[in-house]
Formats: C-alpha cells, structure tokens, sequence
C-alpha cells in the first residue's frame, strides 16, 4: 500500500509492481440537480475527480445505486445511468457492473479503479514550504445547488455551476503528470478550507490562502448572503475546528464560500514556484478559472491562514 486512509486522501493506491499501481476510490450522493441526465454526469464526474487528483488514470467503473422501487418512474434511473454512461465513455473508463438498492432515498455514483505509475502520484502529503498553489476551478457549487433545490437559483446562475461541475479533471490529471506535481487534493465535500486543511496537515506544512485570488461562480457570493447554504458549512467549519486563522477583512459571504461543500469540484494543486505559472498557462487551456491562490509556509500555530 503506498496511499491509505491515513492522511484522508482522495482514493488509494496500491503498488502491482516497481512501475505500475492501482488507484481506487467510491463516491456517491443524492441529487443535486433538477435534471437525471445531468444528475448522472456529475456523479460520474465526481467519482473520477478522485482518481485523477492523484494523477491517476481512470480505467474502470462500478455503479452504485439507491432508488426506490415504487413512487417514481424508472425512466429517471434509466436517465440518470445513461448521463453516467455517456461521462464514462468520453473519458476511457469500462463500465464493468454495479450494485442497486431499494432506498427511499435517491442516490448515485461510481466506485472507480484506476492505474498510475508508483513514482509519478500526486498525495496531499506531497505539498512543500515554498510552493504555490493553484485551484482549477471557481467554488461555489453548493449554495447554488441548494438555491436550485428551492427554486431561487437565477437560471444564468444554475447554468455556470453545471457547466463548472461537467468539466472533467483529466486535463489537470495530464498538466500534472507534465509538470511532476507531488502535492494535490480535490475540492469536495469538506470545501475548499477543509480540503486545503487535510493538505496542510498531511503535509505537516502550513497553508495560506489569498480569498481575493479565489475564483467564484457568479452568483455564489449573492445567494451565500442570503442564507442559501448547506448543512455541510456548520460541519466543515465543525471539521476544521480552531485550526484556521481568518483575517477580519475576510467577510461573512466569503467565508461561507470558503466552508461551502462542492460537488466535481477543482483540483488543489501543489507546485514549486519556477513552475507555476508554466503549469497555470497549460492549465487555463481547459479551466478559465484556474488561478493562483495562495502558497506553503512552514508550519506555523495555524494549520491554514486566509487573507
């Protein structure tokens, strides 16, 4: 085993032999748009995400499913597979089977196998004082999954977050196997300051961030003031604990922003300053929004600072 559940990584990795690994993570959650097919999409999406955060290629799939079995049509299901399928097979990986539950509760995703070179993967341990780091994508998908959920989400609005959701990693997961990056992490359900936290502790560095760097969606920052956030933001603020120094110039908004959960959300990445801005010209190819945020200290009384 060369990545285990020990430094709350991404997914992982197990070493076949000197120049070949498996990569394998699960992830699965409820609905999040009004549209299966999307629905599908993303869940397929967030799925890989962990696999190419490590660096890895995805080349396998199981589905996991929780639908109910009377109350709602199965041609929602049947949408819901088919927009996974469709993200599946634009990005290589082999649908092999999966496993469905009679639940209340819809929910869907993928337990996603992959493969990587030993020396070449990317860890949450990996970042180094000095480093610069980079977010592929702007946050925000949660407050605005929720306004969706209750109809107060503008439709421009809704249609950024899905655009930003169903924009694989696999251009990331490429720049960082071109620039051997070490150091990296997605940013998910623990959102951006509970992600960049498990980096810096991993890591045993101290991390800080520049929240006037941070891409935004539009809208985010509008429905966060008016009280459109998830559960996860008391929980992730509960995860991250007194570890964090906030400046006061940080307001309320951004800070909700900065705890707000994410769903196929951007890669966090760790990189040496001569090859930042190299590695964000290659990454802006693909995300617009990747920008530099913050950079590594040594390890200070905080585990993560933000200005």
């Amino acid at each position: 085993m060369i990545v285990g559940f020990d430094t709350a990584d991404d997914a992982g990795v197990y070493r076949l032999r000197d120049d070949l690994a498996l990569v394998q993570t699960l992830d699965f959650f409820t609905p999040i748009v009004d549209d299966p097919f999307d629905y599908g999409r993303i869940a397929a999406l967030n799925s890989i995400n962990d696999v190419w955060a490590m660096a890895g290629t995805p080349v396998t799939a199981l589905a996991i499913t929780c639908f109910p079995k009377s109350g709602i049509d199965f041609s929602i299901l049947a949408e819901i597979m088919r927009g996974g399928l469709e993200v599946l097979t634009q990005n290589g990986v082999v649908l092999l089977g999966g496993h469905s539950v009679d639940n209340a509760q819809i929910m869907f995703g993928y337990s996603v196998t992959g493969i990587i070179d030993p020396n070449k993967v990317a860890t949450n341990a990996g970042a180094r004082p000095g480093d610069v780091l980079i977010l592929t994508k702007p946050i925000g998908t949660g407050v605005i999954s929720t306004a969706i959920k209750f109809a107060k989400a503008p439709a421009e609005v809704a249609a950024a977050s899905i655009e930003v959701m169903l924009t694989a990693g696999r251009a990331a997961a490429e720049a960082m196997r071109e620039f051997s990056v070490k150091g990296a992490t997605d940013v998910t359900g623990f959102a951006l300051l509970g992600h960049a936290w498990e980096l810096a502790c991993a890591s045993c560095v101290t991390i800080e961030i520049d929240s006037s760097h941070v891409p935004v969606l539009p809208g985010a920052l509008e429905l966060a003031r008016a009280g459109l956030l998830t559960s996860g933001d008391k929980t992730n603020r509960e995860y991250i604990g007194a570890d964090v120094e906030i400046a006061d110039s940080v307001g309320n908004d951004v800070r909700s922003l900065l705890y707000d959960p994410q769903t196929a959300g951007g890669l966090l990445i760790s990189i040496s300053p001569a090859s930042a801005d190299s590695l964000l010209a290659r990454l802006r190819k693909t995300y617009s929004h990747a920008e530099k945020i913050g950079r590594v200290l040594e390890r200070g009384a905080h585990s993560i600072i933000v200005n």
